[in-house]
């Protein structure tokens, strides 16, 4: 059972803490300055980089996740704590901020539309330059179909990365679980390259964010075939794609929930080179607004969720 500190038996403080980290989140989607350098996601990539260089050891890998999660987490808990020992609303607070630089839902959302309203109207290079942000592949000669297949891969694979999975670890852990949940997916973001350089120091980030979302990716897809009618999209495409194609990426999760909506969709989400997800054409812009309705309702189905269990905990 978790201390009060790390998340209260009592349910306004524990829902509260959430709402208050995505009203922050809305509020104040993207940072700069000097905000953006005291980011624990920006210390945990340029930590994990000085660390763990190219072609280090797998122990030194092992060794750099361990110490990048307790950078990160060590404060952030320490600062839960005094909160908590000062009294229920300063802890309400903290914890509202961690959760918000946990949990990033309207810079991804805004970044997706911009790609689909560049490519709507025939700014192709603005939606390549756009969607670059959000991709490791290049994207400087793709064509209108494949961007539009990069912002939907990528916005499909983020919702669990940076909201599902760390709502999911909220409720396990509170604040520090969602979290240490996004140090993870940080970690394997700046480790985690197949490559000869990374094969090795990003060994233990790539299975410590594989173990984290192996539970959320596959729930998450779960909605996709379940809420997928709501947004007037197929659940039996959703469902049939899903089975039929989850496991054509290397990922042990991404397939998973790319899968659930390129089936949801009816188009061929599709990496030149690496993998084809689905049957039919290539999406459109309007496949990136379907899919991002599809994606708020998700997110509006979590939130509910987590805030539910909330109420609900046992103190």
């Amino acid at each position: 059972m978790l201390p009060d500190w790390a998340l209260p038996g009592d349910p306004a403080l524990a829902c509260g803490a959430l709402l208050l980290g995505l009203l922050l989140d809305l509020a104040y989607p993207e940072h700069r300055g000097i905000l953006l350098r005291i980011h624990p996601v920006a210390i945990a990539f340029s930590l994990a980089r000085r660390l763990a260089p190219p072609y280090s050891s797998k122990l030194r890998g092992v060794v750099a996740t361990a110490l990048v999660m307790a950078a990160i987490l060590a404060p952030a808990g320490l600062a839960l704590y005094i909160a908590w020992m000062i009294g229920p609303a300063v802890w309400l607070l903290v914890a509202g901020l961690i959760v918000k630089l946990s949990i990033p839902v309207r810079l991804l959302l805004d970044t997706v539309a911009r790609v689909a309203r560049s490519l709507g109207e025939g700014r192709l290079a603005e939606a390549r330059m756009t969607v670059q942000g959000i991709v490791r592949r290049e994207t400087s000669s793709l064509g209108p179909g494949h961007v539009a297949s990069a912002a939907i891969e990528s916005l499909s694979e983020s919702l669990v990365d940076g909201i599902t999975s760390p709502l999911l670890w909220y409720t396990i852990a509170g604040p520090l679980g969602a979290l240490a949940q996004r140090t993870a997916n940080t970690l394997d973001g700046a480790l985690g390259y197949k490559t000869p350089e990374y094969r090795d120091p990003g060994w233990a980030s790539a299975r410590l964010d594989t173990i984290m979302n192996l539970i959320p990716a596959r729930i998450t897809a779960m909605l996709t075939v379940i809420l997928a009618p709501l947004v007037g999209l197929s659940m039996r495409g959703a469902l049939r794609t899903w089975t039929r194609f989850h496991s054509q990426i290397e990922s042990l999760n991404a397939g998973h929930i790319m899968s659930a909506y390129a089936g949801a969709l009816k188009v061929r989400l599709e990496k030149p080179g690496s993998y084809t997800l689905g049957e039919g054409r290539l999406p459109e812009a309007r496949e990136i607004w379907l899919a991002l309705r599809l994606t708020i309702l998700i997110i509006v189905f979590s939130y509910m969720a987590v805030l539910v269990l909330c109420m609900y905990r046992s103190p």
